[in-house]
């Protein structure tokens, strides 16, 4: 079952981006409540799952110290794909990048149990709506309306590439505890840097906030379920 189930996840995948567009084409107002659940999802999933299997697996390997600067690393270079690209094109082609990341993400961790690939998947398929709703909203603002269909179904096709390319690789329990690490830095930044600051900026009061800590709620009784 394993052998099919990354990609049917990385279609799934690619399915949550393109709803998530066109969800934000069509109730684009509403999108702090999907910013928030979601954020709440990803920063759980980096805090309660990704670190301690990275620490599980790769602490005895590289010792903690490098397992903490793999983190931190992962947050620097999300932070580049996020913030140096400000619009435009090279905007648009770095959320693309990003969603072919968490494809990898599966398709490495699927590698490792199929409990860790499910956790990856699901916190993937949560926030890449998001992504979707990211990408219409770029694509508003700085191209052409005739295009921005065009860049949702790249966008949406990248996760799936990504699984390809992650089952592909074949690596050992100590380089894929680093990779982990540094999807953990990366899933931390998206959740606590993005996410969770456009939910807050798109409404007032504690709707959106409760989201976020049902997300991190959900999340922790899926870590827990896992185990």
């Amino acid at each position: 079952m394993t052998g099919w189930l990354p990609y049917a996840l990385g279609l799934a995948a690619s399915g949550s981006t393109w709803t998530g567009g066109m969800l934000a084409i069509r109730f684009g107002r509403r999108r702090d409540l999907l910013f928030g659940l979601t954020g709440g999802m990803v920063v759980g999933l980096a805090l309660l799952d990704l670190l301690p299997e990275a620490l599980e697996h790769g602490a005895r390997s590289h010792g903690e110290e490098v397992i903490f600067l793999t983190l931190t690393a992962g947050i620097a270079l999300y932070l580049l794909l996020h913030r140096l690209p400000v619009g435009g094109s090279a905007g648009r082609l770095s959320l693309i990048a990003h969603s072919m990341m968490d494809g990898l993400g599966i398709g490495l961790a699927f590698q490792i149990s199929d409990a860790t690939g499910w956790l990856v998947a699901i916190a993937v398929l949560a926030h890449d709506m998001a992504d979707g709703a990211n990408m219409v909203a770029l694509s508003a603002l700085s191209a052409a309306p005739r295009s921005l269909h065009r860049w949702l179904l790249a966008n949406a096709a990248a996760p799936l590439a990504g699984v390809a390319l992650g089952q592909a690789m074949r690596i050992d329990m100590a380089q894929i505890a680093l990779l982990l690490a540094l999807f953990a830095g990366g899933f931390l930044y998206i959740g606590a840097s993005e996410l969770l600051p456009r939910s807050r900026a798109g409404a007032s009061g504690p709707v959106a906030g409760m989201a976020s800590v049902i997300g991190i709620g959900l999340m922790a009784v899926v870590v827990h379920l896992a185990q």
